[in-house]
């Protein structure tokens, strides 16, 4: 069992440098990851920093935590340069990167207003072939492909990716929804993005162990496959508490816990200046864990 955190690009964690500061801290605090959310554009104007770029910081700062973005909407990248920079990134980090794919989700700012893809059908063409793409160009050796939406003829990229057989691969998706898992029982793990109502604690365990036992359905193999959620908020000064509220998703088949950081969860509005002192100690105070 392990546990992250999961934070917005934005707002007050929108520079590389907070990003990296943080990372430092969860690090020391004894947290497993750190996940940034990938969003180019919000409604309201504040700091959006590029997850790539704040991930690179935080690796330069870091020696263990897992690093990555969560999650990455491929329809809106060119999946050979997204190639290139998370086999830059693997390597920084020392082999430390999980890679987070989905749709993608937010409002007109990041898709209408810049001429993306709307169709989520589209999307969800583009996304596998983008995929696939990665996994190709990542092994280092000669690929090429030929898709509805994207072409690569006699390309090699060196070096590889330095984890084997390729970075992981974490799919997100909207609960109920079955094809993203599909999708991902055929890759490393599961984001499922859960009904929130009131964030009650015992419907979302129901909806997560429906999740597992769907993708163990769908998985062709036993290979190790993670199963991510993110979790309401713990109390970071009731240990005994936080553990609580944890453990009955650990019953599901659950293997990380993703602590979520947004303002709300500490009483601020998306569109207020976030008090990134009180957020910084709830990375201080540790893992819902003994």
């Amino acid at each position: 069992m392990k546990y992250g955190l999961y934070m917005p690009n934005f707002g007050a964690f929108g520079t590389a440098r907070v990003v990296a500061d943080l990372a430092r801290n969860a690090e020391n605090a004894g947290w497993d990851g750190l996940f940034l959310w990938d969003h180019i554009a919000r409604p309201y104007v504040m700091n959006v920093v590029d997850p790539c770029v704040a991930l690179t910081a935080a690796a330069m700062t870091t020696q263990t935590i897992k690093l990555g973005a969560m999650v990455t909407p491929i329809p809106r990248r060119r999946p050979w340069k997204l190639a290139r920079e998370t086999a830059s990134l693997d390597h920084l980090s020392g082999g430390r990167l999980i890679f987070g794919a989905g749709l993608g989700s937010g409002r007109e700012q990041e898709w209408q207003n810049l001429g993306e893809e709307l169709d989520p059908k589209v999307r969800g063409m583009m996304l596998d072939e983008g995929l696939d793409i990665l996994a190709g160009l990542w092994s280092g050796q000669p690929f090429e492909y030929e898709g509805a939406y994207h072409t690569v003829t006699e390309t090699q990229f060196e070096p590889a990716a330095l984890q084997t057989p390729r970075i992981p691969v974490w799919i997100a998706g909207n609960y109920p929804n079955k094809a993203p898992l599909r999708r991902a029982a055929r890759w490393d793990g599961v984001f499922p993005v859960l009904k929130t109502e009131d964030f009650d604690s015992d419907a979302q365990v129901r909806q997560l162990k429906e999740v597992v036992d769907l993708v163990r359905e769908y998985r062709a193999d036993d290979s190790p496959f993670d199963v991510v959620h993110r979790g309401i908020p713990t109390p970071g000064d009731d240990k005994a508490r936080a553990v609580e509220i944890v453990a009955p998703f650990m019953d599901t088949g659950m293997t990380w816990w993703l602590e979520n950081l947004s303002p709300w969860c500490f009483g601020m509005e998306w569109d207020s200046d976030w008090d990134l002192a009180i957020m910084r100690e709830r990375v201080l105070q540790g893992p819902p864990k003994e």
